[in-house]
């Protein structure tokens, strides 16, 4: 295909032409754009593509999903939540809102709860902050220069011999997460381009962070689901309250409230 040199083109809402807007929608991800879509690739309510002159279009660089939404601004002093468009800023973020969540759990979670069991093959509580805690510290010391599975892990004793007291448990949870982020914070965007493998297995910076995401949401959810059952009539909602959406979106758009 014969190379072409691109440059910005703007269309204002309602001036695209139909091909850009079905072409906008359909295909937002790394090499599914058209070489149609290179002509206006600045678009100024939809996705903005990045085409460096001389590409072809067939190897279509990623978009940068900017959406412009007229009203809407960017940054907001009094919003609860802060915009940011850095990876790792955000991903900390993530983390500490996880990390509340499972505060609050296990803040209202009874004592006798933390070892009990919805049935035979459940986790309990405290089970699953052993699980949890183990896998934080396998993953997460020496980061950037060993597998993140530890050749002293045994990740099957985690579902075993649980703490057996508050204090244990808590002493495991709180250690744990402070690794997480002193490992997190002094991370720079030089680093991104490090390779951290798991199990052998070679991840980037992004996918390793955005694994351990995953797998803490996973749990936390867990733990929320098992202290909410076992508080009762006690439990205090750690998300919007029922019947409570509309009052809460006042409060996100006032500034005085966030989902995180």
């Amino acid at each position: 295909m014969t190379e072409m040199a691109w440059t910005s083109a703007e269309y204002p809402f309602g001036q695209w032409p139909t091909f850009m807007w079905l072409r906008s929608l359909c295909h937002p991800y790394r090499g599914l754009v058209f070489p149609l879509d290179a002509f206006f690739h600045s678009f100024r309510c939809g996705l903005r593509y990045d085409v460096p002159p001389g590409l072809p279009a067939t190897e279509f660089v990623r978009p940068t999903h900017t959406l412009d939404f007229p009203g809407l601004t960017r940054q907001n002093s009094s919003m609860a939540l802060e915009f940011t468009t850095s990876y790792l800023k955000d991903s900390i973020s993530l983390f500490r809102y996880y990390k509340r969540l499972g505060d609050g759990a296990l803040e209202q979670a009874p004592d006798e709860a933390l070892l009990a069991t919805l049935d035979a093959e459940s986790n309990s509580i405290a089970t699953i902050v052993k699980h949890m805690t183990g896998n934080m510290r396998s993953r997460w010391t020496d980061f950037l220069t060993t597998d993140g599975e530890k050749p002293d892990r045994h990740r099957d004793t985690e579902f075993e011999t649980p703490p057996k007291t508050r204090a244990e448990l808590m002493a495991l949870w709180e250690s744990n997460w402070k690794l997480v982020f002193d490992v997190l914070t002094p991370l720079t965007e030089a680093d991104m381009d490090r390779t951290v493998p798991i199990r052998g297995e070679a991840h980037s910076v992004m996918q390793a962070i955005n694994r351990q995401i995953g797998h803490y949401a996973y749990h936390v959810g867990q733990i929320v689901y098992l202290a909410k059952h076992f508080a009762g009539p006690n439990w205090k909602t750690l998300s919007v309250p029922r019947r409570k959406s509309a009052e809460f979106n006042a409060k996100v758009a006032s500034g005085k409230a966030s989902q995180r």
